[in-house]
Order: C-alpha cells, then structure tokens, then sequence
C-alpha cells in the first residue's frame, strides 16, 4: 500500500480524516482537507483506483461540517446577546419586590413573606424550617382554603438564629413542592460560568428560572429612591 507523503502514514479511512477535521480549529479545517484530499488523489494505486463518489461524499462532509461549524458560533453569539439583553433588564429591577419559587431561605432579623397555592381546602398547613444543625422548627398555618395563601414567618418571634434554612410545607393531602418567598432584588450580576445570579434578600442566591413574578418597588425602596434622586 502506498504511503502519504504529508504524515508519512498509511492511507487512512476517510472517517478519520474526518475526526482530524473535526478538532481542528474552523479557520484551518478548509485548507487540511484540502490538503489531505489532494493527498489521497496522489497516492491512490493506478491499479485501483478509488471510487470518486468518495471524494464526492468527503466534500459533502466538509461542507456540513463548516455549517455546523458556522451554526454553533452563531448560537453561541446569539446566546451572549440574550444574556446581555437580560442582564440589563433585570438590573433595572433592583430594588423591586420579587416573587421566587425556592425550597430555601435566608433569615436575619426581618420576618419575610411567602405563598402556597392549594389544590383544595386543608385543615393542616404546617411550614417546617431546617437549619445547617438540622433541627427542625414547625409553624402551625391552620386551616386554609383552596387557592394562594399567604402567611410570614418572623425569626424574631420564633426565636430562630440568622442563617439559612430549607423551608417545606406540609397539607392535609401532602407535601407541597412549590412553595413562593417574596424578598427585595439587591443585585443582579454575573456568575464565573457565564450566567445570571439575583442575589434577593430573605432568600439569597438565585437563578433568573426561579422567579415566578415583579411585583415592583415597595414604599420604602421608593422613598429612597426619590431621597437619591433629590440628592
């Protein structure tokens, strides 16, 4: 068998001049198949010659692989756009209220408010916080109705120590997997991997797919707001 003359190799199936390719950096990849194709052309037996429709199938391939190529940078820069856009609008919520489905929350000294929506009516609601020693603290809802309910829960009256705990609610009919926090959107910023974190208070850390609802600034927030702007 006859010898390529760029790598001194064997001839290799065309499948793995197609891996090659494939690693290879898009601006290069056009000019080694080239390269390669020319080689295999060269270095083909007189005797047996190789079918052309392989040839034919190569440049197919290459063709599909620089589309794909070409696809892949055009998704990549149109997702950094959409998360910039993003970004933007959601920093214009700082300081709003926002609602944010969580299984979790971040106490101080400020009570924080929260929702469940019922299925139907329950004669037991009861709202259990862990916190980082695992012991658990209960807070007895009562009876509810069908539909949102709202309730607080105020670490001071309670006597829980700041920190963060998960947060679960137990029905009549069972757990509840969704369970609301409303908290104020501190800051909005950009996580070492490349997405969008909200840090929101009462909660903490949160991703942007979390927030179920903006339900703008409180009073306070625009008090010091107009304070600010008067300033």
């Amino acid at each position: 068998m006859l010898t390529n003359n760029l790598n001194g190799a064997t001839n290799q199936p065309a499948g793995n001049a197609n891996t090659v390719i494939g690693q290879a950096p898009a601006s290069e990849t056009q000019d080694m198949f080239t390269k390669l194709l020319v080689a295999q052309i060269r270095n083909q037996d007189p005797l047996e010659p190789s079918d052309p429709s392989q040839f034919v199938n190569q440049l197919s391939q290459l063709s599909q692989t620089e589309a794909m190529q070409s696809l892949a940078k055009l998704n990549s820069t149109s997702a950094s756009v959409l998360e910039s856009i993003q970004t933007l609008a959601l920093g214009a919520q700082v300081g709003s209220d926002i609602t944010v489905n969580t299984t979790s929350v971040r106490l101080d000294d400020k009570a924080i408010k929260a929702s469940i929506t019922l299925p139907g009516a329950s004669a037991a609601n009861t709202v259990t916080l862990t916190g980082a020693d695992g012991v658990k603290h209960a807070v007895q809802l009562g009876s509810r109705g069908a539909g949102p309910q709202t309730f607080s829960i105020d670490p001071v009256a309670l006597g829980l120590a700041p920190g963060k705990y998960d947060i679960k609610v137990q029905t009549s009919a069972g757990a509840l997997d969704a369970i609301e926090v409303i908290g104020r959107l501190d800051s909005v910023r950009m996580s070492a991997g490349g997405g969008v974190v909200l840090k929101v208070a009462g909660i903490g850390d949160v991703a942007p797919s979390s927030v179920t609802g903006f339900n703008g600034k409180s009073g306070a927030s625009l008090a010091a707001a107009n304070s600010s702007t008067a300033n």
